[in-house]
């Protein structure tokens, strides 16, 4: 058994971190770090830097809309060429900043918005074409079945399937809205649990007891979480502990 087990760090605002970043990168094998969309200036994208080549952990992007008022929460409806330019502004910063970028996962209401969107999904799939033709290779797309899978395909772009533990799934394979509830998970034991059945039988217990079928090569926690390092503690030790590697794919 191998997994890959991400988490979205360097989320910074007004220079205050909203995550143990230290604790997380310490069980973690791969982290999306806010480009300044969302969260995150130059600084905390240097320390994330810094931090990844501490405890051998993939650095990915994690860009979003434009939207630090909202943590990037809040869905849009941008103009294409300019969600490309400021997916690629992000980017690029990240990369300014010392990263050896290995993936993109975007953030928040972009991460959905490109699961249904096509126009969306080809503007964000064009930034990080931009990008690899700079480094010389295909940078993979961290995300949800859909649209931006496609997009990644038509760009030459690998797309790589995850899968939340700290979030709650519906019948039809999608994610409960914020708010909602279970939308939520914060037992580190049932989130160990959840980590343990989807790398042994690739499944999710939906809110609704059903059992739903997830591909997903890396598992997702939320580093903002309250519980987000007890629950990161937990899956890691249940994972060790059932001999499944823990590395990233990129």
């Amino acid at each position: 058994m191998r997994v890959d087990l991400n988490a979205d760090l360097g989320e910074t605002v007004d220079g205050m971190p909203t995550a143990d970043d230290e604790a997380m990168f310490a069980v973690i094998s791969s982290a999306s770090i806010a480009c300044g969309g969302h969260a995150g200036d130059e600084t905390s994208m240097r320390d994330a830097v810094a931090r990844a080549a501490r405890f051998g952990v993939a650095v990915g992007a994690h860009p979003s809309y434009d939207d630090r008022a909202q943590f990037g929460r809040v869905r849009r409806d941008p103009d294409l060429s300019a969600l490309r330019a400021d997916v690629t502004a992000q980017l690029s910063a990240l990369v300014a900043a010392g990263a050896d970028v290995r993936y993109v996962k975007p953030h928040g209401a972009l991460y959905h918005a490109v699961v249904d969107d096509p126009g969306q999904a080809r503007a964000v799939a064009a930034a990080v074409a931009d990008l690899s033709a700079a480094l010389g290779r295909p940078l993979p797309v961290l995300g949800l079945p859909g649209a931006i899978a496609a997009a990644a395909a038509s760009a030459g772009l690998p797309f790589v399937h995850e899968a939340f533990l700290d979030r709650g799934y519906t019948v039809a394979g999608g994610l409960v809205p914020r708010g909602h509830p279970g939308a939520l998970l914060e037992d580190p034991g049932l989130v160990a649990e959840r980590a343990l059945r989807l790398v042994r039988d690739g499944e999710v217990v939906a809110v609704d007891g059903t059992r739903v079928a997830v591909e997903a090569a890396s598992l997702c926690l939320h580093g903002d979480s309250p519980a987000a390092v007890a629950m990161a503690r937990a899956v890691r030790a249940a994972l060790d502990d059932a001999k499944a590697e823990v590395r990233a794919p990129w």
